[in-house]
């Protein structure tokens, strides 16, 4: 009895073993399809794996998106930080830019102005409720500016130095509409045009330029300059072009408009003029008192 229950369980065990060798090589075969319990253990897997991952990639795309959105702030703020670098960049560029051409344009300047002591300045204030009227500079006395001496920038006549301390002036703009701000000037055509320049229109911003004689034969496009006649401005210092003219109410003399030539809004630099000419005071005649 014992050997045969050993027997029994012996061939019982070989049983086995030979229908699991038999499954495992029928599994291995190469099958197009899977048998019930397989496609029930398959199918049993996938839907407890879908039941799981759909929660599992949901979370995990959350955190994801919210680690995105905050990497796409950060790179946000710095590409606006550096929007802003950019942008302050380009206005010094465009503000060197603009200073580099008028430095040269006022070395050109000089050198056509052999006759006269040129001296730079630089403009440091300028206030806002008389914009039109005054400029301050960072030269004085000290620097041998003077009152009445002319001041000019690159492209043209701009007004004249007005107060002077040791180490400012102020300059009186030809925009100032004050009635003794009056520059002798005339078209430099091939009869002299004389006449005055006397303030700026508000809405137009181009100079009056008055007391014209009115059998002058006036153009557009002349070209107007300091004569020189007052005894303050040296004379040909550009002051600009006309743009249209007209006789005065009562017909006697002509006016006309004047575009200047110089910028009045943007003014950095400037040259401060000095005729190195001597004036000639005028001489008085004893006999009768009256200048000659």
């Amino acid at each position: 009895m014992p050997s045969f229950f050993s027997n029994k369980r012996l061939i019982f065990l070989l049983v086995c073993i030979i229908i699991l060798v038999a499954l495992i090589g029928y599994s291995m075969s190469d099958r197009r399809s899977l048998t019930w319990p397989e496609q029930f253990v398959t199918d049993s897997v996938g839907w407890v794996q879908s039941a799981f991952s759909r929660p599992a990639h949901f979370v995990a795309g959350f955190f994801e998106n919210v680690n995105d959105m905050r990497n796409l702030y950060d790179e946000n703020r710095i590409l606006k930080s550096h929007l802003d670098e950019y942008a302050a960049l380009q206005v010094e560029l465009n503000d060197l830019r603009r200073q580099n051409e008028e430095l040269k344009d006022s070395l050109d300047v000089s050198d056509n102005l052999y006759d006269y002591t040129v001296r730079s300045a630089l403009v440091i204030h300028r206030s806002p409720d008389r914009w039109n009227e005054f400029v301050g500079i960072n030269k004085g006395s000290q620097d041998g500016i003077e009152v009445n001496m002319a001041v000019m920038t690159s492209k043209g006549l701009i007004g004249k130095i007005h107060q002077v301390s040791p180490f400012s002036s102020t300059i009186q703009l030809l925009s100032d509409q004050a009635r003794n701000n009056r520059i002798s000037a005339f078209v430099d055509a091939d009869t002299k045009i004389n006449g005055f320049i006397e303030g700026i229109d508000s809405e137009t911003g181009y100079l009056h330029f008055t007391m014209i004689d009115i059998r002058a034969e006036l153009e557009e496009g002349q070209l107007v300059v300091t004569s020189g006649l007052g005894g303050v401005f040296p004379d040909g210092l550009p002051i600009g072009e006309i743009v249209s003219f007209e006789t005065d109410e009562f017909g006697l003399s002509q006016s006309a408009y004047v575009k200047p030539t110089a910028d009045f809004y943007n003014i950095d630099y400037v040259m401060v003029i000095e005729s190195s000419a001597p004036t000639l005071a005028p001489e008085i005649n004893p006999e009768f008192g009256e200048e000659e």
